[in-house]
């Protein structure tokens, strides 16, 4: 049974779980009624992070523009447009064991595709959560649902795989910006 996470909670993965060394991360959310015309398009994104919490470049970024990472070891499985249905809206697989030695963080973020023009924020988004899932079995061993009430944030840091020790372990994160995806890349240090 998968662990249930709270904001700001830290659990082992690997060392609860030798020899994991693929996982599969998936995001998911709905809309709540909205009139404003407009779909929703939230996007997931990836930053790989060094020891400083910023990328070493622009190529540490994945996300619907740049799908796989260089080293093989982050995969967006591709952008939904909508978010329809149930499970997991959007897909990342990571592989662990490929990973640059110079990656610390990996940091899994959503945000709203131009939610300035369509007047649109994460007060308007509902149900979304993170999960980690074993690749070999399909097990789900990590969940977190954003509770949060959000308002004005257009993009949320919603967790990330961090390493500790030689093993790696999952925060629950649930931290709101303003300023959509070119606010969260100017925090990363990535040219937006």
């Amino acid at each position: 049974m998968a662990v249930s996470l709270k904001k700001g909670q830290k659990v082992d993965l690997t060392k609860t779980n030798p020899g994991l060394k693929e996982v599969l991360i998936g995001l998911g959310w709905d809309t709540n009624k909205y009139d404003g015309g407009k779909d929703f398009d939230l996007d997931s994104s990836v930053f790989m992070l060094g020891a400083n919490g910023k990328v070493a470049s622009d190529d540490d970024f994945v996300f619907y523009g740049n799908l796989k990472h260089k080293s093989g070891a982050v995969e967006h499985l591709g952008d939904n447009l909508t978010g329809a249905g149930e499970g997991d809206d959007e897909q990342i697989k990571i592989d662990l064991s490929k990973v640059p030695a110079d990656v610390e963080k990996i940091d899994f973020t959503v945000t709203i595709y131009e939610a300035e023009e369509r007047k649109q924020n994460f007060g308007q988004v509902e149900n979304a959560f993170i999960r980690v899932v074993n690749s070999a079995t399909g097990e789900e061993l990590i969940r977190y649902d954003l509770g949060e009430d959000f308002s004005i944030e257009t993009a949320v840091v919603i967790g990330e795989l961090y390493r500790n020790k030689g093993e790696w372990k999952f925060n629950a994160i649930g931290s709101g910006f303003s300023g959509g995806l070119a606010s969260l890349g100017k925090n990363y240090g990535v040219n937006v």
